[in-house]
């Protein structure tokens, strides 16, 4: 009987010992797990952090390639535009009566507007634009003032005359028309747009 009690003491003695060593093993466990959740928990930060600059790096590309193809022919087209200039000052340069009068004369002008109407249309294939602004308001952005008519039957910066026409390329303006604006008419009803209720 004495020997039974000595061995549950020893039992229990090395239950307990068994006890401690677990417990602490648990709680190397527990350090080592929180260590290792802080770890995931920065790498998986990283990783959506590169994720989304990836994605903003791809959609910049797409927008960088999309300008390029659209403005590339930027300096390209305005060089070709004095070539259009060229084309009107000679089709303009000849009088009305000789243009529509039949002859050799009426060949050559003829040949010409087909040759200005082609390059426009070319142009135009190309995103290149005309603008040509007669009897809009005057917008500082597409045109360029250069004197002012005195007219009262036009409202006030209205376009009047257009000395040279201007051209946009996408969005961006490449030259800005050359225009004439009314001074001293009535002043110009505001631009209604979709939202505007009409009374």
């Amino acid at each position: 009987m004495t020997q039974n009690i000595n061995e549950r003491a020893e039992a229990a003695a090395t239950d307990g010992t068994a006890d401690i060593e677990t417990a602490s093993e648990q709680t190397i466990d527990a350090g080592q797990i929180a260590q290792l959740e802080a770890e995931k928990t920065d790498l998986k930060d990283k990783l959506l952090r590169t994720l989304a600059e990836m994605e903003n790096i791809r959609r910049r590309t797409e927008r960088e390639l999309a300008d390029a193809r659209t403005y590339g022919i930027t300096s390209f087209a305005r060089d070709v535009l004095s070539v259009s200039d060229n084309i009107r000052r000679a089709l303009d340069a000849i009088p009305a009566e000789q243009r529509t009068a039949d002859g050799p004369l009426k060949g050559f002008v003829d040949g010409i507007e087909l040759t200005d109407r082609e390059l426009v249309k070319t142009l135009a294939r190309h995103g290149v634009t005309e603008i040509s602004p007669r009897g809009e308001k005057f917008d500082p952005h597409l045109h360029q003032a250069m004197f002012e008519i005195p007219d009262a039957s036009v409202p006030n910066g209205t376009v009047v005359q257009v000395m040279q026409t201007g051209f946009k390329i996408g969005e961006r303006v490449l030259r800005p028309a050359l225009v004439g604006v009314s001074k001293g008419g009535a002043k110009a009803p505001p631009a209604l747009d979709d939202d505007t209720p009409i009374i």
